[in-house]
């Protein structure tokens, strides 16, 4: 199930992508040249950018497996970006083939590639939709088309609210979409910091404000009320490669380069 919503025309390719950047950090191929220009000025300031994105990555796919081994059967990604298998339908189904999963997007590059990678069973929809603005986010066909929220739903935050500027109200945007979860839903929230490193980004806040949204990396201590509301499960607001890691462990020093926070919570 799709819903673009949008004429090829509304594709901005002048401007580099957050979506479409992330995608080059990853590996991949879905971005344009002012894309890769752009992710080579951040990577040159902040090498260790692609490993934090594969963390980041990685993480989602532990928490998703989490929450669907705990019962969840919904999920809608919101910021989902360009697809990169597995992708969370790909991995919570996986576990449970009868999980429903809603994409949310608001770049058009990422809906053009929805229908072939991420939308190809009843069990998915993709919406064009701005986490800016939560109520028409709720609202959006393409989610209500394969989610019931008076049913738990895990509620998929990952690596997107350090796109929404302060004023832009970014707590408010989550307590706005958390109201409409149930008891028993589940957030998996994680965001970009600069809490590791005391210089901070200037080159990589300097090419996102160029870009189609800006970066607002937060602390620990402003992140954390992001899961106001919840219950924060173990191993409570973590480094990304902490939150129930698989494999061996990083070196203090592999640790100390990966500038993201993650999480998961429960609402009671």
């Amino acid at each position: 199930m799709t819903d673009h919503g949008f004429s090829a025309e509304e594709i901005d390719t002048s401007r580099p992508h957050p979506a479409r950047m992330y995608d080059y950090y990853l590996g991949g191929r879905d971005n344009y040249e002012v894309d890769r220009a752009a992710a080579e000025r951040v990577i040159g300031e902040i090498p260790e950018i692609r490993p934090t994105a594969q963390a980041n990555r990685a993480f989602l796919r532990r928490a998703v497996k989490f929450v669907v081994e705990s019962g969840i059967r919904q999920v809608v990604d919101i910021g989902t970006g360009i697809p990169t298998s597995p992708n969370t339908h790909e991995v919570a189904q996986a576990v449970s083939p009868d999980v429903r999963v809603a994409y949310v997007d608001n770049d058009p590059i990422v809906a053009s590639h929805a229908g072939a990678r991420l939308t190809g069973t009843s069990n998915t929809s993709f919406a064009l939709a701005d986490v800016r603005k939560p109520e028409s986010v709720l609202e959006h066909p393409g989610i209500r088309k394969v989610i019931d929220f008076d049913e738990p739903v895990a509620l998929l935050l990952v690596a997107v609210l350090h796109f929404v500027r302060d004023e832009e109200e970014p707590g408010r945007i989550v307590a706005t979409l958390a109201e409409a979860l149930p008891a028993g839903s589940h957030l998996v929230l994680s965001h970009g910091t600069a809490d590791f490193h005391p210089d901070g980004f200037p080159t990589a806040v300097q090419v996102y404000q160029s870009a189609t949204a800006t970066l607002n990396t937060r602390s620990y201590a402003h992140i954390l009320p992001f899961f106001d509301g919840f219950e924060l499960l173990e191993p409570g607001l973590v480094q990304v490669p902490l939150w129930r890691p698989e494999g061996p462990p990083l070196s203090d020093e592999e640790l100390g380069r990966i500038g993201f926070y993650g999480g998961v919570g429960r609402k009671s």
